[in-house]
């Protein structure tokens, strides 16, 4: 982190990838937002960032909804005073083949993954040009690239979050602002837990690095594009995939 004390959100941070990252940046000094749709998570988990010895509170949101988009970054800088880090974790899944696939599940998916990361970076961004800093870090997935079938609406929800990236990462850059996505490849989560064990054995198959990543994995390049280290990079896709994705 640049300094100690800057304030973040991190959409989807009850637990699982969204956690990991709030205690990573928690760890270098930064407030944290964590914001959930479930809200008895999220404040678990505001509860123990505090115990890291920063300042935390927990926003219940559909990130979906842009009146709920608008309140978490607005009750961000009521408590802190400004945002510098935005994270878009938030999403979720409805598999299905495309033949089989229900409009609901379709609309659902790429509501809340990409419509919720525009959402939130919407109305961070306003707040962070008034700073001219700021650093907002988005997480599409290898399946954004390559394609995955039985996902279709996730696939096409993270491409449409890494074209959102370059988009606004061109529009944001002269204000000092940098955007820029990690890709994940099969991350070990409450959600992929519950796959059968031979799909998990499938997906480990093919990765070069034979071993599935791990929450704190992907946390680390969210660090690395919020801090110093990455303030001349912006509009970039970090594949964290062990070589899924080569």
């Amino acid at each position: 982190m640049s300094e100690p004390g800057l304030n973040a959100i991190v959409t989807g941070a009850g637990r699982g990838i969204g956690k990991a990252i709030a205690r990573r940046l928690a760890r270098e000094g930064a407030n944290l937002v964590i914001s959930d749709i479930m809200g008895e998570e999220a404040e678990k988990t505001a509860r123990e960032i505090e115990g890291m010895g920063v300042r935390a509170m927990a926003v219940r949101t559909d990130v979906s909804s842009s009146q709920d988009a608008e309140a978490l970054v607005k009750q961000a800088v009521a408590a802190f005073g400004s945002v510098e880090i935005l994270v878009n974790n938030a999403g979720i899944t409805r598999d299905n083949l495309s033949i089989r696939m229900g409009e609901g599940d379709w609309d659902l998916v790429l509501d809340v993954n990409l419509k919720g990361t525009f959402l939130c970076s919407h109305f961070a961004a306003k707040e962070m040009m008034k700073k001219r800093f700021g650093r907002i870090v988005n997480l599409a997935s290898v399946s954004g690239i390559l394609g995955t079938a039985g996902q279709a609406n996730y696939a096409a929800s993270k491409a449409g979050v890494i074209a959102l990236t370059k988009s606004m990462a061109r529009e944001l850059g002269g204000r000092n602002i940098t955007v820029n996505a990690v890709a994940p490849g099969f991350i070990l989560t409450e959600m992929t837990e519950k796959l059968p064990e031979n799909v998990k054995e499938a997906y480990v198959a093919q990765i070069a690095l034979k071993r599935a990543g791990t929450p704190e994995d992907v946390a680390e390049a969210v660090y690395f594009l919020a801090s110093p280290a990455a303030q001349y990079i912006t509009g970039t896709v970090l594949n964290v995939s062990g070589g899924l994705l080569i």
